[in-house]
């Protein structure tokens, strides 16, 4: 018997705002500029890595600062957690979401490859060589408020070195970034450097000690919201008028390197801390032009603050000059992360490439390679069971050799096989009919020009590589 039972509650399919779906054309440009950054990091003797899509919350909160902390796609716990000993006594109308998270939430999507680095690092201790140089390329989640270039789930390629302070670090992320940036092929790039001491010195000049965190983050929107702005977000954070007044001047101060340097060594006088950090600055550049990179893309740019707490020294961001895009890369130096998960004086420093910003970039620049990598050179068509069998005998040994082909998966008219080629943009074309297979040949025919011509194996191979 059969039974017909029409579904009432037909869902219209979607996705998420802020993910996307990627078709095969997609991916493959995606594996391409992964391919790129992951032969720079092996070039460099980084190792790969890969950590959990989700870690326990408490290790990722307290680490992004407070903005960040709210970014976070917390992971509701399982089963009947609502009538758990735990969570049977609370009145849920009165509760702070603060004391209300711990009880139904215990796990969380990694926001960042870093912080789940830092305890992959100290869980890992004993089985390390210090320094350790580690690469991950994995996708991480933001729960933000999707707009161009800004997603919730995106790629990050992350290259980290823990064990060491030594500013010879810095100067090889410079290189790293500005290698992979021109075999990309996004040639007018901008990298720019700056250092949170030289940060904390000018929040001790401007008589704001302490509130170094909280000026960081404001002036870290200063491309987003402006200079008017920033000035309304400091005085929200409680800095004061006078030191807002004195601080504009100072994060706007412009010019070469070697200008900037002199300007803050004068502003910086009165700071250890902040000539501390114009000391690791001037020592980055020198190390770089030991290297012998003359890479005139490399900016100190005072305005520079990412707003995540974890940074102690160098930070970097990159942006692409030719489009309206965010930073496509960031990344910078914390001395103490690993202290949060009890591994104390394990400095580390790292970069982030933002997988899905630089395919946007490649895309409006039109960067990409023209040739696809993984479309079939070769497509076998024939016209019979007969002829069939002889296609599939000559695609194992097609395939053999390296070379990417298929043959139509069943018998249909021949104009019909041709026009899945031109669909597919699959460059050669065998014909197989009963001559062909009496005579052991192929009727090659090329789909860009339209010649035709009768080979035999030899010669096909020696066509399609021409």
């Amino acid at each position: 018997m059969l039974i017909c039972v029409q579904n009432q509650n037909i869902v219209k399919p979607s996705i998420p705002r802020g993910t996307r779906d990627f078709n095969s054309n997609q991916v493959e440009k995606r594996e391409y500029i992964f391919s790129t950054i992951k032969n720079v990091f092996k070039k460099y003797a980084f190792a790969p890595i890969e950590t959990p899509t989700m870690e326990n919350l408490s290790v990722l909160t307290g680490k992004y600062g407070d903005e960040g902390d709210q970014l976070i796609f917390k992971i509701l716990n399982s089963g009947d957690y609502l009538l758990e000993p735990k969570t049977k006594s609370v009145d849920f109308q009165t509760i702070s979401i603060q004391k209300l998270l711990p009880l139904i939430s215990e796990k969380a999507l990694r926001y960042d490859l870093t912080v789940p680095f830092a305890r992959f690092v100290v869980m890992n201790r004993n089985d390390i060589v210090f320094p350790f140089k580690r690469y991950q390329i994995q996708p991480v989640w933001r729960a933000d408020r999707p707009q161009k270039g800004r997603y919730r789930e995106f790629y990050q390629c992350d290259a980290d070195v823990v064990g060491t302070d030594s500013l010879v670090c810095e100067a090889e992320i410079v290189l790293m970034i500005d290698e992979v940036m021109q075999n990309l092929g996004i040639k007018n790039c901008e990298i720019k450097l700056n250092n949170r001491k030289i940060l904390t010195g000018i929040s001790e000049v401007i008589g704001a000690a302490g509130k170094e965190a909280d000026i960081c983050t404001a002036i870290d929107k200063l491309d987003k919201i402006g200079v008017e702005g920033v000035k309304k977000e400091l005085i929200e954070r409680e800095i004061s008028e006078v030191a807002i007044e004195k601080l504009m001047p100072i994060i706007h101060i412009k010019g070469s390197n070697q200008e900037i340097i002199s300007e803050l060594e004068a502003v910086l006088a009165s700071s250890e801390t902040g000539l501390k950090g114009l000391s690791e600055i001037k020592t980055t550049f020198e190390y770089i032009a030991n290297f012998g990179a003359d890479i005139k893309s490399v900016k100190l740019d005072i305005s520079l603050a990412r707003g995540l707490s974890y940074y102690t020294g160098a930070i970097f961001e990159v942006k692409a000059l030719d489009v309206q895009m965010g930073s496509i890369s960031g990344g910078g130096r914390y001395d103490n992360l690993t202290g949060l998960f009890g591994l104390d004086g394990v400095s580390g420093v790292g970069i982030s490439f933002g997988v899905d910003r630089i395919y946007d970039v490649m895309e409006e620049l039109n960067l990409f390679p023209a040739t696809s990598g993984y479309s079939p050179k070769v497509l076998l068509c024939y016209f019979d069971e007969k002829t069939m069998a002889y296609a599939m005998q000559l695609l194992k040994k097609i395939r053999n050799l390296g070379i990417i082909a298929e043959m139509y998966p069943q018998v249909a008219k021949i104009k019909k096989q041709l026009e899945y080629a031109n669909a597919k943009k699959i460059s050669f074309v065998m014909v197989l009919g009963e001559t062909e297979l009496a005579n052991q040949t192929i009727t090659l025919k090329n789909m860009d020009s339209g010649e035709q011509k009768t080979v035999d194996f030899e010669n096909m191979l020696s066509e399609i590589h021409a």
